[in-house]
């Protein structure tokens, strides 16, 4: 068995791209469909063909970027006192102070949104963008509510969103992953963010590293005429096997694997090669040609990568800049937010100018906001705070240049039209035409879904 696997291996070398495919090639006892990456329809007619999750590592503060809250800049410094365990419990929090945001904040756009002083370039695109300020999430701590984010599961490993739209609808082009992730660094909760975990390995999201070679052992090790020689060979070999097997789901799935890792050695480095990319389009991004790291060559490598038809794509802010955990100085965040202002506006700009923005649906979040308050009225920076925080969407099907819902004066907690991270999940997953409640699982025994046994659809979001 190992000298089967061994040749296997050797026969797809360079295609490590698609470690979900794989896994589910090599792996044993596993019932796939005949083609599991299969093209399918949607529950309803879809407003968004692809989606761009753009997750912002950290925890950015709601209050120093899209919530506006200017009794925070009036009562800065006073103590404020919050009947709950979460403080009350936690040590040297015995009192609190209001902190004032850092950073100004201005409306934009038809709509007069207001935006802070730390995003000029996404606040130039907020007549297309549907900004949620009455978030909540159910976990404080990094680990847990980065893994709700992506899973909708706070606790335990499940399948990343970008996973359960891969299962919903499929591929439509066998060259390329339906689901990737580009990301310069793990995030808190590592590959489990695009794990498929029960879902078909097919499914699984596949990583993209920012560089020089985004991605490891493409190139083939061996000639064109040896490679097509092993193919072919191993291709007579299995159909071989497979007559007589026609009702065995997997050996059909494993066959049409083998030509997606071979299609993949010529797809990859097109879609990473930004030569043909003209000036103008560079600098809409920001991005220096030849240059292959930042978050500006995430973003043009995701708009690149929906172009040839990857579903869905998550850029991850985990840059040398860092991440947005910014306990010890709220400062940080001006160096983190020049990293991805820019390149993010950018993409939805030249998005809109493509004609794409009208089918994608781009998602920007974080796994929690941060607190109007600290321990010191001096404090310089924020801690974790689930209670409330801000996302946005735009693109297809969003009502544009809008908002939703709302937090207290100081932005403690949410003060009308409450969307938790079961209730987004559920507008995503609507907008690509997918029935939250109907996208199920069955494993060990119980139909699993994104959205647990709760979430609803955002309607307010929807045009």
């Amino acid at each position: 068995m190992s000298t089967r696997k061994q040749f296997i291996r050797s026969a797809v070398t360079g295609s490590m791209l698609m470690s979900g495919i794989l896994h589910e090639m090599l792996a044993s006892g596993e019932t796939v469909t005949s083609d599991p990456l299969a093209p399918r329809a949607p529950h309803f007619p879809a407003k968004a063909k692809r989606v761009i999750f753009l997750f912002m590592t950290g925890g950015v503060s709601h209050v120093d970027t899209f919530d506006h809250k200017p009794r925070l800049y009036q009562d800065v410094g006073k103590e404020v006192k919050l009947d709950h365990p979460e403080i009350k419990n936690r040590p040297g929090y015995e009192r609190i102070f209001l902190k004032r945001p850092q950073w100004d904040f201005a409306k934009y756009g038809q709509s007069g949104t207001e935006v802070s002083g730390l995003f000029p370039h996404i606040a130039s695109c907020v007549d297309d963008i549907a900004l949620v300020r009455s978030m909540r999430t159910d976990h404080s701590n990094h680990y847990n509510a980065t893994l709700g984010m992506h899973t909708g599961s706070f606790a335990f490993a499940r399948p990343s969103i970008g996973s359960w739209v891969s299962y919903g609808l499929g591929t439509v082009n066998r060259n390329l992953p339906s689901f990737v992730t580009i990301a310069p660094a793990q995030t808190y909760a590592g590959s489990q963010v695009y794990a498929s975990d029960f879902l078909p390995g097919a499914h699984q999201g596949t990583l993209v590293v920012p560089g020089a070679e985004p991605v490891a052992d493409i190139r083939p090790q061996v000639t064109a005429d040896q490679q097509h020689a092993e193919l072919a060979f191993l291709a007579r070999m299995n159909h071989r096997h497979q007559n007589g097997r026609e009702t065995n789901p997997n050996l059909a799935a494993r066959i049409r694997s083998f030509e997606t890792a071979f299609g993949m050695q010529s797809a990859v480095p097109d879609v990473f090669d930004f030569s043909r990319e003209s000036d103008s389009v560079l600098k809409l991004y920001g991005l220096e040609r030849g240059s292959t790291q930042g978050f500006a060559w995430q973003c043009l490598a995701a708009r690149r990568m929906l172009e040839r038809g990857v579903r869905f794509v998550e850029l991850i802010d985990t840059g040398s800049s860092g991440n947005w955990d910014s306990h010890g100085d709220m400062m940080d965040h001006a160096r983190l937010a020049r990293n991805v202002d820019q390149p993010i506006a950018g993409l939805l700009k030249d998005l809109k100018a493509r004609g794409m923005l009208e089918d994608t649906l781009v998602v920007w979040t974080t796994e929690f906001g941060r607190t109007p308050f600290n321990n010191r009225a001096d404090a310089k920076g924020r801690e974790h705070h689930n209670w409330a925080f801000s996302s946005w969407i735009a693109g297809a099907g969003v009502k544009g240049g809008t908002t939703y819902g709302e937090t207290d004066e100081y932005g403690v907690r949410v003060a009308a039209n409450e969307v938790h991270v079961h209730d987004f999940h559920a507008t995503i997953l609507h907008l690509m035409g997918l029935d939250h409640k109907r996208l199920t699982y069955r494993h060990s025994g119980r139909d699993y879904r994104l959205t647990d046994v709760a979430g609803n659809v955002v309607q307010g979001l929807l045009s």
